[in-house]
């Protein structure tokens, strides 16, 4: 999703990788049904879901949040925030490409590398518990009410996708400003009204992050150790709202490489069609999926009605995938002036480390360039179709395991093609 309106999008030059797009297509279409042949012949019980559908959960709570990354959070959200609200009112100001950039992109490989760190660092939680703290009520005024489970995150992680992408011009730094500042008087009211659990389940970067961190093969439970990150990944709460979520994050990603195509450039169309555009990728992503998942014989009108929440895990991946597919570009060169720009947060003119030029260093590798972001896709897709498939032998009825899955496997095809046509057609 990032700044069509920063001008440098860094993912232009799609249709020219050296990759022909034909073999890419057969290739990640065959990888996912041999895959999928193996798992249905080899993978015939359980080995990641346990054998209930009844309740996946985490082994333990998590532990207390660490003092010391909070500090890091405050400060650097200080940081962030003067060279956003008191840098330039231009597209030179760094807080702009930090928002994009560092926040959205960066959030992904940090809770690959480290969990859901952003859990320690939300400088909103530390905020919430000082304040949860002077007035006596750490755990706010009320219980966060479980029907809403996970639909504000969704509306802000739309809400970021049509900012980003939908909105007149995504570039106008008092556009962001006022986004930001909307968030973090939601993100404070919310927190001081509902306590921490306002954040698990509303906080559009604080939930990315947690769904993101079940992936990470170095953090388990907010514990360094090193696992597999597929019996994590399974143990992500099931909520109502968690496939808005996930088809919010997947169809936004899908549209964005869609609006940066020649035939979508070519179209002179208002602010009102750009929206509706993105909230149909989002809505037709998270129905063809539930429909999908739905699509079994041997249940009852309410195990039915479960098995998209009770599947959406297997969602992540692709996301994770298509995420770095489009934007590793953008986040490895486009990151180095966005960070030597931070380190000038007034735009005063400072140059601490000199003026380096940006390194273009897979720009100008188009062979390998190409290769990894089909790399990312496939493997995305691949990771999601064993998650499904071992999900899909816990909550099936034995002899509907295989055929139940296969309108999922289809899917899984569709979104493979889809993806790789929207990244090639740039």
């Amino acid at each position: 999703m990032l700044g069509h309106g920063l001008q440098t999008h860094g993912l232009g030059g799609s249709t020219d990788l050296p990759i022909p797009f034909l073999y890419a297509m057969v290739g990640a279409s065959w990888a996912l049904t041999i895959s999928f042949g193996v798992l249905a012949l080899a993978w015939k019980e359980p080995q990641f879901s346990g054998s209930s559908a009844v309740e996946f959960v985490e082994v333990g709570a998590p532990p207390p949040r660490r003092p010391w990354l909070a500090v890091v959070g405050l400060l650097v959200a200080m940081w962030f925030l003067g060279a956003l609200f008191f840098g330039k009112s231009d597209t030179t100001n760094g807080g702009l490409g930090g928002f994009y950039i560092f926040v959205w992109v960066g959030l992904v490989p940090l809770a690959l590398l480290a969990g859901h760190v952003w859990r320690d660092l939300s400088p909103w939680r530390t905020i919430q518990a000082l304040i949860g703290r002077l007035i006596r009520r750490p755990d706010g005024f009320a219980t966060y009410p479980a029907r809403l489970g996970y639909w504000p995150a969704a509306a802000g992680l739309f809400a970021f996708a049509w900012l980003e992408l939908a909105s007149p011009d995504p570039g106008d730094i008092h556009a962001v400003r006022l986004w930001i500042v909307v968030y973090i008087c939601v993100m404070l009211l919310g927190g001081v009204v509902f306590g921490p659990r306002w954040f698990d389940r509303a906080d559009p970067f604080d939930v990315y992050s947690a769904i993101v961190g079940k992936l990470s093969p170095f953090v388990r439970n907010g514990r360094w150790v090193l696992h597999n990150p597929l019996r994590t990944l399974p143990t992500l709460p099931v909520e109502v709202g968690i496939v808005a979520v996930l088809a919010t994050l997947l169809g936004s990603t899908a549209y964005d490489s869609f609006s940066a195509s020649q035939f979508w450039q070519s179209k002179t169309l208002s602010g009102v069609q750009h929206t509706l555009t993105l909230l149909a990728f989002c809505v037709v992503v998270g129905a063809l999926f539930t429909l999908a998942a739905s699509a079994t014989g041997g249940v009852t009108r309410a195990e039915r009605r479960a098995l998209p929440g009770l599947l959406a895990h297997s969602l992540a991946p692709i996301v994770v995938g298509y995420i770095f597919a489009h934007y590793v570009t953008y986040f490895l060169e486009k990151g180095q002036s966005t960070f030597i720009a931070l380190l000038d947060p007034l735009g005063r003119g400072w140059h601490p480390l000199g003026d380096p030029a940006t390194a273009y260093f897979l720009s100008e590798h188009t062979t390998v360039l190409a290769a990894l972001k089909v790399t990312f896709v496939v493997t995305g897709h691949v990771f999601a179709v064993i998650a499904a498939h071992d999900r899909a032998l816990a909550v099936l009825p034995r002899a509907h395991r295989l055929s139940g899955q296969l309108a999922m496997l289809l899917l899984m095809v569709a979104y493979t093609f889809t993806g790789l046509f929207l990244l090639f057609s740039v």
